[in-house]
């Protein structure tokens, strides 16, 4: 299959993914509280935008099953909040339930505001790890021409990208993971001094059910504390 044809493939792959996981999301009745139970290290869940904590329920039931606690933070809803504000909310949620030796595992928006949390609001180190799929970390230059002022705040330009980009001191503690293509990122989701994983395949939602991807998270939930 020749370039651009294999490109095709996986865009229509991923948003035929994206569509389901979404009307899925929408009928679910699942409580997040079925999740907390679990002796493993504690997992925190940040959806992308427009994502709602279901959408990334496969990887959810998957850490669950191997013995994880797994929170859901439900005030961020589908995730319109400003980077900032949503870390805020995720910090306050750690703090509120005195968490500690938390692995993040996020969604494209939901790296960066895992990261700004790591970097900028957690003084005690309760976020011991990120695993984020997909993340814009330099941005996406697609995101200058979108109307919501949600989506704009992704451009390579914003002040939050900018700020997240010179801030390296928590890459290390972050797993990156990727694809050959993603039709939502053309910069890539690369991040300097963190463990970055590209998969042999294109997409920026279905890599989320990936294998290598739950090989990664259940791997870095098992991590012995630095």
């Amino acid at each position: 299959m020749s370039g651009p044809l294999r490109v095709a493939g996986w865009w229509a792959l991923d948003y035929v993914y994206a569509v389901g996981r979404q009307l899925r999301s929408a009928v679910s009745r699942v409580s997040p509280d079925e999740f907390l139970s679990g002796t493993g290290r504690h997992v925190l869940i940040i959806p992308g935008i427009f994502e709602d904590w279901r959408f990334m329920l496969p990887l959810i039931r998957t850490l669950h099953d191997a013995g994880h606690p797994v929170h859901v933070v439900t005030v961020l809803q589908r995730n319109r909040l400003a980077v900032p504000k949503a870390a805020e909310l995720i910090a306050g949620y750690l703090r509120d339930r005195d968490l500690t030796d938390v692995l993040i595992v996020a969604h494209s928006k939901g790296g960066l505001i895992g990261k700004f949390a790591m970097m900028a609001l957690d003084p005690e180190r309760r976020l011991v790890r990120m695993v984020a799929v997909a993340s814009p970390f330099s941005g996406s230059r697609y995101a200058g021409f979108m109307l919501l002022p949600s989506l704009r705040a992704l451009s390579p330009r914003s002040a939050v990208t900018l700020q997240l980009s010179r801030e390296q001191r928590v890459n290390e503690r972050i797993t990156s993971i990727y694809g050959l293509f993603d039709p939502h990122i053309p910069e890539g989701s690369v991040l300097p001094g963190a463990r970055n994983i590209q998969l042999d395949t294109g997409g920026h939602f279905r890599i989320l059910a990936h294998e290598q991807t739950l090989k990664t998270v259940l791997e870095e939930a098992a991590a012995p504390q630095a």
